[in-house]
């Protein structure tokens, strides 16, 4: 069981009576089946499929809060400030003097996030264990129900082919602003084969645009595991007159067979933890989604040794370029 979920269990009279409880960003484990009365709401496609899994139709997966009717809700904090604001908001809006609670771990800055509580009343800490917290804030102040598309950081890169307008939401990596890894990678897309190319873990769509310009007949998928971020990536595309399929699954499974590239800038990160889990699932199965002459493009820290899977796994690797502490590996499927 999560710490955090432990922690809401050990105040389990607040929510045992609750007609409608709704569970948001909560992870996969047996919190909806100790709790019958509720409902979980999540935009990571790992944690849903598990859910889904376990507890069929308890769980709603997407960008926008549940439309089901809840008389409490609890909030398992994420990484970003923003996203924070944003889903604290869509909750309160339906909360008016109903509970509203927060938890998660101190290392993850629960006690600074727990003023963003503040707007809608006045905010107490319930309970420290497991390295975690839980707050709680009746909420006295109901705010306007937040419009996701209006929180929408805009801006433009100036590439060769002309400027990239780029549209990223909340919680999305590199939020509002063009990464180093990206930015390396942005500058070596030449001569890539012909057919199906895939942008694993896409974001907010930054690298699927500008593969989709340069490439405009080729068929172009874009795939990520977080929700805010495939809506990121469609308006991205939609930004630049541009069109390709946009898909959420979790990891290099949920992708098409029969690839002539993929190109990642992958994730080491999830929350506060390192995970290097699906970058190394990519470099595992990627010869398995790739045609024969199929090419993989990924960038990486320098520190990360990714060099050895690659070659484990597909065979030559070349270091196409590097700076800034990052390297572009460029492998071919025999």
């Amino acid at each position: 069981m999560d710490p955090r979920s432990e922690v809401l269990l050990r105040q389990a009279d607040l929510f045992t009576d609750a007609t409608g409880l709704l569970l948001t960003g909560l992870p996969a484990d047996d919190l909806l089946g100790r709790w019958p009365q509720a409902h979980g709401w999540s935009w990571h496609a790992g944690d849903q499929a598990l859910l889904q899994a376990r507890f069929p139709e308890r769980s709603t997966f997407g960008v926008d809060v549940p439309t089901m009717a809840f008389d409490r809700a609890v909030l398992f904090l994420p990484k970003s400030k923003e996203l924070t604001d944003y889903l604290l908001s869509a909750m309160a809006a339906r909360l008016a003097g109903k509970a509203l609670y927060l938890v998660g771990e101190k290392r993850a800055g629960i006690e600074r996030a727990a003023k963003q509580l503040a707007p809608f009343g006045k905010p107490r800490k319930l309970d420290s264990a497991r390295h975690c917290q839980l707050w709680q804030v009746t909420v006295e102040s109901t705010p306007l129900a937040p419009e996701l598309h209006s929180l929408a950081r805009h801006y433009e890169l100036e590439l060769a082919g002309g400027p990239l307008k780029v549209v990223s939401l909340p919680g999305v990596f590199s939020h509002g602003r063009l990464d180093v890894g990206t930015q390396l990678l942005l500058k070596h897309l030449d001569n890539l084969p012909s057919g199906h190319i895939l942008d694993f873990g896409c974001g907010a769509g930054v690298l699927g645009a500008a593969l989709k310009r340069n490439y405009p007949h080729n068929q172009l998928t874009l795939l990520d595991v977080d929700a805010f971020a495939a809506v990121s990536s469609r308006l991205t595309l939609a930004a630049n007159g541009l069109e390709a399929e946009v898909i959420t699954g979790d990891g290099i499974d949920a992708a098409p067979l029969g690839l002539s590239a993929i190109l990642s800038n992958p994730p080491f990160h999830e929350g506060v933890h390192t995970d290097y889990h699906a970058t190394e699932n990519l470099l595992r199965k990627a010869g398995k989604h790739l045609a024969k002459g199929g090419e993989l493009r990924l960038v990486a820290n320098s520190f990360l040794r990714y060099q050895p899977l690659i070659e484990e796994y597909l065979g030559i690797c070349a270091v196409k370029a590097e700076g800034q502490g990052f390297r572009i590996y460029r492998a071919k499927r025999p």
